[in-house]
């Protein structure tokens, strides 16, 4: 990896004394506690079931646009990406600059003069039985990368390892991650699972959608921030305690109005609650980052709260907005009438209504008949797909050991696009004559 080669001026002028100095590890198996990882998106498992896909929307959404680069800096996705990579922010990046290729663009710190601080901020992976790869933090990040055009699932960046239980069964190395609360095993709908139940990659067809989680993120600093000791998954106990505060199924988060007040009820909750309060067994208010005052005290024409409240038409617009702004630029999927998950062995056959394939693994072919639909999001299917005169056929994030042929489609043909998690189809692909997409 070529990005952050020596610059001239302030990043240049570092002393030998301002670098933190890290093993580099060539291979998971040989990695310590502390090392850097190069690690490729598709190699990483999640640690959690779900993420805010909101948050992802606003990445997305700002990726995707030249308001940075209007103002004269980088596109947001290069200061996120060098973060990440334990090179602070983006220096440079021209016109033909990729994630792909980290060699088209400059961090502010080359590879080699990591700081402390620049370390800290790398997102974080323990390595499990087999050298697998767990990721501990970052899910967010990461997925953003992965999602946007120039990243996708070959995307490589540097993680930095917790530690290494490659030596742990898989039985001991889970119990290991609970006993350390390294793993978020509740579902949105407040559901226990198990670490079998956990998405096998990252991506908004494979984690679930819970809007609380995106609820918090709004309204950091304005309701709370993130104290320097926050424990694990600090996000999803505060969106756990909200979810008996706001009702988000009765807000059209659509609508920027109605999901701005939505923000605000939540935040003034947070600060309104008294800091020994329990938001979580053994977690106070105070304990999860509490702000004494509404928006750290400033007026609502001012801080947080008012960068966030910004439309998508402004020179600077506010996180919400371009998260519906991205959001609404996905095809709207019709309703499932049938909904397959976990294992499936056999045929599957759509004759009529949605069939929506959610994380599911099928061994068998898939045949979609005239009228009928297929939403297929986070699904391993080993066997043909067919689809004939079919109303909406969508693939996204799934992987198709088999060929796919989809003729005629009425409404939509979905195999890529905004929004959609890159697919993995290892068989020949024939589709004639479909409708948009």
């Amino acid at each position: 990896m070529a990005a952050g080669g020596a610059l001239a001026g302030p990043a240049a002028a570092r002393t030998a004394d301002d670098t933190e100095r890290v093993a580099v590890a060539a291979s998971p198996a040989g990695a310590a506690a502390g090392d850097l990882l190069e690690v490729r998106l598709r190699d990483l498992r999640p640690t959690q079931p779900a993420i805010g896909h909101d948050q992802i929307h606003y990445k997305l959404g700002r990726y995707a646009g030249t308001k940075d680069e209007a103002r004269g800096n980088p596109n947001k996705r290069f200061d996120d990406w060098c973060e990440a990579n334990g090179q602070e922010e983006a220096a440079s990046a021209g016109a033909g600059a990729t994630l792909a290729d980290p060699a088209t663009f400059r961090c502010t710190l080359a590879l080699g003069e990591e700081t402390a601080d620049s370390v800290a901020a790398m997102k974080t992976v323990v390595i499990g039985p087999g050298g697998s790869l767990h990721l501990t933090d970052g899910h967010h990040t990461l997925t953003s990368f992965l999602e946007t055009p120039d990243g996708g699932p070959d995307t490589e960046v540097r993680l930095r390892v917790s530690d290494n239980l490659s030596h742990l069964s898989t039985d001991a190395f889970w119990r290991e991650m609970r006993a350390r609360d390294l793993v978020w095993l509740q579902a949105p709908d407040g559901s226990t699972l198990t670490p079998a139940d956990l998405p096998r990659g990252l991506g908004l067809a494979r984690l679930a959608d819970d809007p609380y989680r995106s609820l918090v993120y709004f309204t950091r600093d304005i309701g709370y921030a993130p104290p320097s000791d926050a424990p694990e998954y600090l996000e999803f106990l505060w969106g756990r305690w909200l979810r008996t505060h706001v009702d988000l199924d009765a807000t059209d988060l659509r609508d920027p109005a109605a999901y701005l007040a939505a923000i605000e009820e939540a935040s003034r909750a947070m600060v309104a609650a008294p800091g020994d309060t329990e938001i979580a067994p053994g977690r106070t208010a105070d304990r999860l980052g509490r702000l004494a005052e509404w928006n750290d005290g400033k007026k609502a024409t001012g801080g947080e709260w008012a960068k966030l409240s910004l439309p998508i038409d402004d020179a600077r617009p506010g996180k919400l907005a371009y998260a519906v702004d991205s959001r609404g630029r996905v095809p709207a999927a019709p309703d499932c009438t049938r909904t397959v998950t976990g294992r499936h062995n056999g045929p599957l056959v759509a004759a009529s209504g949605v069939l929506c394939l959610d994380g599911a693994t099928v061994r068998g072919p898939v045949v979609v008949s005239g009228g009928a639909s297929l939403l297929s999001r986070g699904a391993d299917i080993s066997g043909p797909v067919s689809a004939v005169a079919a109303r909406t056929v969508e693939l996204c994030g799934t992987t198709l050991d088999g060929p796919l042929s989809v003729v005629g489609t009425r409404d939509r043909l979905t195999l890529a696009g905004h929004g959609c998690t890159p697919n993995e189809l290892r068989g020949p692909v024939a589709a004639v004559g479909n409708a948009r997409g």
